[in-house]
């Protein structure tokens, strides 16, 4: 190990024995021992060791030096430490050259845990959050709790930091906090959203504009759903920005091409042979980067473009299962999420056999995703009529969100339901949540029962997709085997996928 890598494990030990509340209990009495077994020279000398073992420890992560006393809840910096350490990085950025980043992280549901747990179970879970920063952040970043469930990360002074590198330390803090938290017989499954702001794209130079700036960033976050990252960018519109704006935007990049499909593949569980692709639409913005649905669907349901987006996305997919097959890849189908607008379109079965016939593809290459939340309400006459042409005209039918919108059994029965796609929350920490086995293998119980087949939404762990395997789901998608992507990177994909899988002889293997 390097001298400076020993010297801060030392340091590290030394810190965490003074940190000890039983140290700072016993060491009156310690004192008093050494002063009747030897003596007065034995008290001197402690008392000189250890002031110098404080000093030689420093100041423990998450506080800057010289700081005052600390959030009372958590023990972490205050919003003024963070700022003024934020303060101090600008000052030096102009003579050293050196930069920073802010991070904000909002504990997501925080409210709902108070109100189904207490405000005691809340302020654990805020403590241990607060632990968990602090712990996979440098020693020289200043970690704060800055609001109820709200927290901050403020870097020291660095040579570099660009977007990806940030984007790296906000899964980072998520990853840190997404670990369970257990409350006696209760284990909480805890999610955060995260915003942050490089220094050179603050407002001003100024710990305050940063910090502005991150919590703006982590509000888009938020508005996108829990578990979001956002960057701050001066150009992103506010929410009190113009709408009529926002909607000749949106409808501009969507005629302009720069709304399309990505798309995330979806694999057998067991085997890891891919099984299809899943279409999502994104926006390659310019300036904000690339956009998920949350960021634009509004701005195109305002301006009346909802149907246009569906012809758009369709089109891109069937594009893309055409090259597909031409170069030679077997992609069974392709699912496009289909909106309750979309559905009370009474001619759109006819519209997807034209589309169809015109590329070519059997009516199976196309999956049609179904939110629950729609097909629960589907007492709707025209939703209910188009289901079932799509269904009979032999387009596969997937139920999205499974276990968020009490959709009858009757329902998937009624529709021609052919997979049920479990949702991420019933996903987030299989592998060390034995009730979220349990519920998961009820789900699948239940699919097995029906004739349905079965995917899992959201795997972003080995952990995850090996107990699905193991419990017997059909399909799995997510972070685990792959983000999305445009159609020109599935193809070096799937090659380097079918490599993997040929390169791993044992079939146990292929599960994760």
């Amino acid at each position: 190990m390097p001298r400076s890598a020993t010297a801060e494990a030392a340091r590290a030990h030394v810190r965490r024995w003074i940190d000890r509340r039983e140290v700072a209990a016993l060491l009156p009495a310690l004192l008093l021992a050494g002063l009747w077994l030897g003596g007065e020279p034995v008290l001197v000398a402690a008392t000189v060791l250890v002031p110098a073992l404080m000093l030689f420890a420093g100041p423990a992560p998450g506080r800057p030096a010289g700081a005052r006393a600390g959030d009372g809840l958590t023990g972490l910096a205050t919003r003024a430490d963070l700022t003024g350490a934020l303060d101090a990085a600008f000052a030096e950025a102009g003579r050293s050259g050196r930069t920073t980043a802010v991070f904000a992280l909002a504990i997501d549901d925080l409210a709902e845990i108070e109100a189904r747990h207490g405000i005691h179970a809340a302020e654990e879970v805020q403590r241990r959050t607060a632990g968990r920063i602090a712990a996979v952040v440098r020693r020289d970043d200043v970690v704060a709790r800055i609001g109820p469930g709200l927290f901050a990360v403020a870097f020291a002074p660095v040579l570099r930091v660009d977007h990806d590198s940030a984007v790296r330390t906000a899964e980072r803090l998520q990853a840190a906090v997404r670990a369970p938290v257990a409350l006696g017989h209760t284990r909480l499954h805890v999610t955060g959203s995260v915003g942050f702001c490089l220094a050179p794209r603050a407002p001003r130079p100024s710990g305050e504009a940063a910090l502005a700036a991150a919590l703006d960033a982590l509000g888009e976050a938020q508005d996108a759903g829990p578990g979001s990252i956002r960057a701050f960018t001066a150009a992103r519109p506010r929410p009190a920005a113009d709408a009529a704006a926002a909607a000749a935007e949106a409808v501009a990049a969507l005629e302009q091409g720069r709304i399309r499909p990505w798309f995330q593949p979806q694999v057998a569980a067991a085997t890891g042979a891919v099984t299809g692709f899943e279409a999502l639409a994104r926006w390659e913005h310019p300036e904000r980067g690339v956009l998920t649905p949350k960021d634009f669907l509004p701005a195109l349901a305002a301006a009346g473009q909802s149907e246009r987006l569906g012809e758009v996305m369709l089109y891109h997919t069937l594009s893309a299962l055409r090259a597909w097959d031409r170069a030679g890849l077997a992609i069974p189908s392709v699912g496009v999420n289909f909106s309750a607008e979309e559905l009370r379109n009474p001619r759109l079965a006819e519209k997807l056999a034209w589309e169809l016939d015109r590329f070519d593809l059997a009516p199976d290459r196309l999956t049609v995703e179904i939110l629950e939340t729609v097909m629960a309400e589907a007492g709707d006459d025209s939703i209910a009529g188009t289901i079932a042409a799509l269904a009979a005209l032999g387009c596969r039918i997937d139920l999205d969100d499974f276990g968020t919108g009490n959709a009858s059994i009757a329902a998937l029965r009624r529709f021609k339901v052919s997979r049920i796609k479990i949702d991420r929350s019933f996903v987030i920490n299989l592998d060390e949540d034995r009730d979220q086995q349990l519920m998961v293998a009820a789900i699948l119980g239940l699919a097995g029962r029906l004739g349905l087949d079965t995917l899992a939404e959201g795997v972003e762990r080995v952990g995850e997709h090996a107990v699905l395997a193991e419990l017997g789901c059909g399909h799995v998608q997510g972070f685990a085997i792959a983000r999305p992507m445009p159609f020109e990177e599935t193809i070096a994909w799937l090659e380097r996928h079918a490599a993997r899988r040929a390169a791993a002889p044992d079939p146990a293997r292929r599960a994760v």
